[in-house]
């Protein structure tokens, strides 16, 4: 027993003594081998003071903080008679960074954007190689995936180094070929409309969509996922996306895509706190009551929200938010819609990063919440889609954190910008002759939002050329202004004895006045001259001169459309009037356009449409050759554009009114293995007639009809479209054209 206190003892006094000979009190730094660093400085790197304890624990974290500064290639300590000897090597000071074999400032800037290394920073050999590895990553998203990078070292007096980053660009890397594997449901051909990746061809000379692209394919994977959530497919997966090199420098980009089944919406409710008066919310179920039964589709779930916030908004609950929860049973999906009072907090800060080009007003005109509201989840996220909704960025994140008080956030948005200008050219052809037409247009004109789109269309008989500006968002009002000038000619002199020449310039403006329901008004402005020979009837030489007209416009559209591209279900209807305010003939014109769209069977698309056209004198005087109206050649298929109806003469002059009515439907089973082919059946029937300057001329009011199919080919030189029609009933003196042809592409 006394042997075992003896022992323990001992033990206590060796533990007690080995602490005291580990634990020292500083009194003195020396500190060796610094060039350029000070002695206060590396004391402040070590966090340690005079009189401060230090144990070899602490000696060890001394050691990480000097290393983690990346000042010092080398470091060693001591502890010795209460002085703290610190022993050092300091890496070589970056004089310069040069990046030789770059000639594009364009592709410099963006490399460097966010480059690890710095002129004056401390050279070290695992940064430099962080560095090269992010460069190359870099160029690879810009399309150089054979870009190669050797770095050197230039070693300068006073410990000073240059740093040589030799870039080998190569050639930019080509999509050679788009391909979708999968259970993918929709043809190739209309997947590759949706992305915005598109396969390499020689006449796409500025287009940068046609290179490899990491970002671009992200893009693509997520407009993908978006189109398949809008027509029922809750589960769909893309699976994976690559690119697989097919030869020197061109690759396959591959999307493999899993629909799986389609969902339907099945019972909706809404999820309120007690204290909330769910009359303000009746309009809300009514709209679940609509859509219940219909295919699934996020655009369906946004409009719920927007209506929520919509009532928000005019209830001034200001501090909600509203989630959505999905259960799903069988091939439905049952929705509970629950909001719920948030903690009350206010925007203190918004920023706004990544914006090279577009001007930081056109992000914030999308904002639902401003420096100093209300901070609220649902109106931040519509903003985000606001945002998204331009169409002018790859990607748009956000992230929030607290503010300097308690009750404050810190809005912080993040935007990728992508290119916004394309180029087009059309071409036509069929038994009447052909046509050619030209494009270009930028969406995001200098960075303002603004929208520049100018176009012509040439024929054997009439030029049409149009140059528009439209400012969506005009002095934040979220109303679209849009200004433009056109001229019109056709000559006709030769052949019937008249020519017009129309120039003018329209002005207006176009706004969301309800849900789903756009109001237009605007004015026209048109000088037009006429000229005849003694080959013109005698009432189409009456009309020579020279006229001034001008008209205000008024657009009422109404868009329940599940979506604007690919529209697959919804409808769209379209009235405008155009009222004459100063004109000498005093033209009435009124246009009517209504589009449904549904389905028959399955993968089937089809397309009910009504085309209705009146012109007329409000004075009872004859309108102008050029205000008569003929029927579009998309209306009535199997006949010459421009070719039926009342003539004088050999001269198809059109008429003072029109109608047309179009069915078309998709057959998927037809070409079903061709992923770059739709084939489609299409019946048309069409009217025109009234002849104000003589009533004999006037047609008898036979009904044109014809019915035929169309192939819709996505070659390899661009869109092609091909109809072959065959008229059912006609009148004498019609032209028929049963096939045409146009082709469409993009640079």
């Amino acid at each position: 027993m006394n042997f075992l206190k003896f022992f323990l003892n001992l033990l206590f006094f060796l533990l007690v003594f080995n602490l005291k000979a580990s634990s020292d009190v500083i009194e003195k730094f020396n500190i060796e081998g610094n060039q350029r660093i000070s002695d206060n400085t590396i004391i402040l790197f070590s966090d340690t003071n005079i009189g401060q304890k230090i144990t070899n624990n602490d000696l060890n974290i001394i050691l990480n903080k000097l290393y983690n500064t990346q000042y010092f290639e080398d470091i060693k300590l001591s502890l010795k008679n209460n002085i703290l000897n610190i022993f050092l090597k300091e890496y070589p000071i970056i004089q310069k960074i040069n990046y030789n074999g770059i000639k594009s400032n364009k592709i410099l800037e963006k490399i460097t954007e966010n480059k690890i290394l710095k002129d004056k920073s401390p050279y070290n050999l695992f940064s430099v190689n962080r560095e090269k590895e992010r460069l190359l990553n870099q160029i690879k998203q810009l399309g150089y995936y054979n870009a190669s990078i050797e770095t050197t070292l230039e070693t300068l007096d006073e410990n000073l180094v240059n740093i040589n980053f030799d870039v080998k660009l190569g050639d930019k890397s080509k999509i050679k070929k788009i391909t979708f594997i999968g259970n993918k449901i929709f043809k190739d051909s209309k997947l590759k409309r949706l992305i915005s990746s598109s396969e390499y061809k020689f006449w796409k000379i500025i287009s940068g969509r046609k290179y490899l692209n990491e970002n671009l394919i992200k893009l693509d994977e997520r407009l993908l996922k978006n189109y398949y959530l809008n027509n029922g497919y809750y589960n769909v997966k893309i699976n994976s996306s690559f690119a697989k090199l097919v030869k020197e420098n061109e690759f396959e980009v591959i999307f493999n895509i899993n629909s799986n089944e389609q969902f339907f919406f099945g019972d909706i409710k809404l999820d309120l706190p007690t204290d909330f008066d769910e009359n303000n919310f009746s309009r809300l179920r009514k709209l679940f009551q609509d859509i219940k039964g219909e295919l699934y589709s996020i655009n369906q779930i946004d409009k719920i929200l927007n209506e929520i916030d919509l009532i928000t908004l005019e209830e001034q609950y200001q501090f909600i938010n509203a989630t959505v929860e999905e259960n799903l049973i069988s091939n439905n999906i049952n929705l509970i819609f629950k909001i719920k009072e948030s903690d009350k907090y206010y925007v203190e800060k918004i920023n706004i990063y990544g914006n090279n080009v577009t001007q930081e007003n056109v992000i914030r005109n999308q904002l639902e919440l401003d420096e100093g509201d209300p901070f609220n989840e649902i109106l931040l996220n519509k903003s985000i889609n606001n945002i998204k909704s331009l169409n002018f960025f790859r990607y748009v994140d956000k992230f929030v954190e607290e503010g300097a008080s308690e009750n404050t956030k810190i809005l912080n948005l993040s935007v990728e910008e992508k290119p916004t200008g394309e180029i087009s050219a059309t071409a036509g052809f069929g038994t009447s002759g052909g046509s050619i037409g030209f494009g270009i247009k930028e969406n995001n004109f200098l960075g303002k939002g603004l929208s520049l789109d100018s176009n012509f269309n040439l024929n054997e008989e009439t030029f049409r050329g149009k140059f528009t500006l439209t400012n969506p968002n005009f002095n934040n009002s979220d109303k679209s202004i849009y200004l433009s000038a056109e001229t019109i000619e056709t000559d006709n002199l030769k052949t019937f004895g008249y020519k017009t020449n129309k120039k003018g310039i329209n002005i207006g403006t176009n706004f969301e006045y309800l849900n789903d329901f756009r109001l237009g008004i605007g004015t026209s402005n048109f000088y037009e001259v006429i000229k005849t020979n003694n080959t013109a009837s005698q009432a189409q030489q009456n009309q020579e001169g020279n006229y001034w007209d001008t008209y205000v416009n008024f657009d009422f559209i109404y868009d329940k459309r599940n979506q604007k591209f690919q529209t697959s279900s919804g409808f769209n209807s379209f009235y405008s009037i155009d009222i004459p305010l100063v004109s000498e003939k005093n033209t009435l014109k009124n246009n009517y356009n209504y589009s449904y769209y549904f389905d028959l069977f399955d993968k089937n698309i089809s397309t009910f449409s009504l085309f209705l056209k009146t012109a007329n004198s409000i004075n009872n005087k004859d309108i102008k050759l050029s205000e008569r109206i003929n029927i579009p050649s998309s209306k009535l298929r199997g006949f010459e554009s421009g070719r039926v109806g009342p003539k004088d003469g050999d001269d198809f002059i059109g008429g003072n009114y029109a109608y047309a009515m179009n069915f078309t439907s998709t057959i998927p089973q037809i070409f079903e293995e061709s992923q770059n082919v739709d084939f489609l059946f299409f019946i048309d029937a069409a009217n025109i007639w009234g002849v104000d300057y003589d009533s004999s001329l006037n047609d008898n009011g036979s009904i044109r009809s014809s019915t035929g199919v169309a192939l819709d080919w996505f070659s390899p030189i661009g869109p092609l479209s091909f109809s072959l029609a065959y008229p059912i009933t006609k009148d004498n003196g019609d032209k028929e054209e049963t096939f045409r042809f146009n082709l469409g592409t993009t640079f």
